[in-house]
């Protein structure tokens, strides 16, 4: 025979405990134009891989303002030339894909 409020507070404790162990996934944010410099590709790249080394993902993404969004092969381009420079500290984890007005691309850190 158990006595189930104790039951029901150790089985609480437990959850709480198993909860606090599970490890909390940051996710960091690059925003970048279809037609972004060298300079500010590689500001931002620097900035992805120091998110990337603390054990954060990263999400870029493209953002199309205006008539820019005739430009979606070269914001692809930029995203898949970000992943590459990206690609000994980080992997990608979901493809550049369109979604309204901005491409998206999530980066996680290699282990």
């Amino acid at each position: 025979m158990v006595d189930y409020k104790k039951f029901l507070y150790e089985l609480k404790k437990k959850q709480k405990e198993m909860k606090a162990k599970t490890a909390k996934v940051v996710v960091k944010e690059i925003r970048l134009g279809p037609n972004t410099d060298e300079h500010d590709f590689n500001f931002k790249l620097n900035h992805a891989m120091k998110f990337l080394k603390e054990g954060a993902k990263v999400k870029v993404d493209v953002f199309f303002k205006g008539r820019s969004i005739i430009y979606k092969e070269q914001g692809e381009l930029i995203l898949l030339k970000f992943a590459q420079a990206l690609v000994e500290v980080g992997k990608i984890e979901q493809m550049p894909r369109l979604e309204g007005k901005r491409m998206i691309m999530i980066i996680t850190a290699k282990k």
